[in-house]
């Protein structure tokens, strides 16, 4: 099995839900002990370079950009342009919502499911490293709500952060790894209703401010978006900048710790559930393979959390003057978050993002094309992505470091997050050789 199929079909005695995006050992021809050291030999000579050549701060965050023409910022900016994104998205969804009402309940026919779980969770990471926040353009929810505005929309408060799209994401990643029959019509529809009905309500109180903080695919799309080279400063300017700016300017709001380890997690579970090992827990678990599951995703998410909350702790007590230690630093998992993205889903996007848009525009049961990366090709290309994610991620941390601690503390101030990044990155890839 491949993609989709690998991913979100069933085995056929046991109700179990197969990952998809990772292949297994036999599938990857790289040798443990060379992936191992040449991730950990990357990140040790980062932090050193770092460290003897990186003495001051260099990101400035939604300060920085070379200015676009302004020709070009006024046909992004123009109400026309807007306007029609928001029919584009709007008139995808109506394409998808019929596919649900009136396609064959088969994956094999329909291209409702793999347009959810190809072309929207995992097209969304091309698009925003490329493009920007483009869901918060394309989201069909704020048409539908542009057409009858609340009056008076409360403000969302300020303590409740992006917690919702943390919950959302974690709900939608338990759809995709988890749930049984996933792919059924009856399930994405009831997933559909629910993810609706919450957002409309939400917006019917705080009005379009409500999808920013609560709607997870608008907000896992503007956290990728921050290492895109387009973005704004703070006067308004489209702007091509580093990523590392954009980066540095992740808003340090409540719930961006939670949201970026439902992402840490969801994907290593991915990982861990191709894993012979634990099928065959799921299989001989007396709890049942989806109850079974359902811990082992949120003991994944719990984990990457407390890894990050040890290392906060830990920052903490070696610098003093740091009073939001999990926020401070939280940015510099967004590249690693982005490298387990990569790893995971680019052989799903590039085999089932084809067969789905070719079962759209009409051809029942397509063949998903072969991936233009043999086995060592993709096993490279996923070691590397979970390596660059890591060193990206050291790099914006002693960033951060060297702006908030002396400068003879800046280096051993962040030997916490050093043990993190190796921590994270030797489990990513264990998970992909395992």
């Amino acid at each position: 099995m491949t993609g989709i199929h690998a991913h979100a079909a069933q085995a056929p005695a046991l109700g179990l839900p197969l990952a998809h995006g990772v292949g297994s050992r036999h599938d990857l021809p790289l040798s443990p002990f060379y992936a191992y050291a040449g991730a950990f030999a990357a990140l040790l000579v980062s932090f050193l370079a770092l460290g003897l050549l990186w003495s001051s701060s260099r990101f400035r965050g939604d300060q920085a950009g070379r200015p676009l023409p302004a020709a070009l910022q006024r046909a992004a900016d123009a109400p026309a342009t807007r306007t029609a994104l928001r029919l584009v998205g709007a008139a995808a969804a109506l394409v998808f919502l019929l596919h649900l009402l009136l396609g064959p309940d088969d994956p094999d026919r329909n291209p409702a499911p793999g347009a959810l779980y190809v072309l929207l969770w995992v097209g969304l990471v091309p698009a925003s490293l490329l493009l920007g926040p483009v869901w918060r353009l394309l989201n069909p929810l704020r048409a539908l709500l542009a057409l009858h505005p609340p009056r008076n929309p409360r403000p969302v408060p300020a303590a409740l952060g992006i917690r919702p799209a943390a919950v959302g994401l974690f709900l939608f990643t338990w759809l995709e790894l988890v749930a049984p029959d996933n792919t059924f019509s009856s399930t994405l529809l009831i997933a559909l209703t629910v993810h609706t009905g919450v957002q409309l309500l939400g917006a019917a109180r705080h009005g379009d401010r409500w999808f920013a903080h609560a709607d997870p695919f608008e907000v896992y799309s503007s956290l990728l978006a921050r290492l895109s080279p387009l973005g704004r400063r703070t006067d308004g300017r489209l702007v091509l900048r580093s990523p590392f700016h954009g980066l540095d300017a992740t808003p340090q709001t409540p719930g961006l710790v939670a949201t970026v380890c439902v992402l840490l997690g969801s994907t290593a579970y991915d990982g861990l559930s191709d894993n012979p090992r634990w099928i065959t827990t799921l299989q001989t678990s007396p709890l049942g393979p989806t109850s079974t599951a359902t811990l082992g995703l949120l003991a994944a998410v719990a984990l990457a959390a407390a890894c990050y909350g040890l290392c906060a702790g830990a920052l903490r007590l070696m610098n003093p003057v740091l009073t939001t230690p999990l926020t401070s630093f939280a940015h510099s998992l967004l590249p690693i978050a982005l490298g387990y993205l990569t790893a995971h889903y680019f052989s799903l996007l590039v085999t089932e993002g084809p067969r789905t848009v070719i079962m759209a525009g009409g051809t029942d049961n397509a063949l998903a094309p072969a991936s233009f990366l043999g086995p060592a090709g993709l096993a490279t290309l996923q070691v590397g992505a979970i390596v660059t994610g890591h060193v990206l991620g050291v790099i914006a941390a002693h960033d951060r470091s060297v702006r908030l601690f002396p400068p003879h503390r800046a280096v051993a101030g962040q030997l916490p997050l050093f043990a993190l990044m190796i921590a994270y990155t030797l489990g990513g890839i264990g998970l992909l050789i395992a």
